[in-house]
């Protein structure tokens, strides 16, 4: 775990969702998932349940 992945696992949640957490942070989309993966494979959970463009996060994703 590192700050770049709460950094965009904070974003995501904030923003409501991946498009938007990369343009809060000046990253790409494809950045900002790819770290949120990276943070869910680490942890052994997921984060959020992705919902087509819309993202919510699970309860692993609420407590974090």
């Amino acid at each position: 775990m590192n700050f770049e992945q709460l950094r965009s696992f904070h974003a995501v949640a904030s923003e409501g969702g991946f498009s938007k957490a990369a343009i809060a942070l000046y990253l790409t989309q494809s950045t900002i998932s790819m770290q949120v993966s990276a943070l869910e494979k680490e942890l052994g959970v997921r984060l959020f349940e992705r919902l087509g463009r819309r993202v919510v996060p699970t309860r692993a994703g609420e407590v974090m």
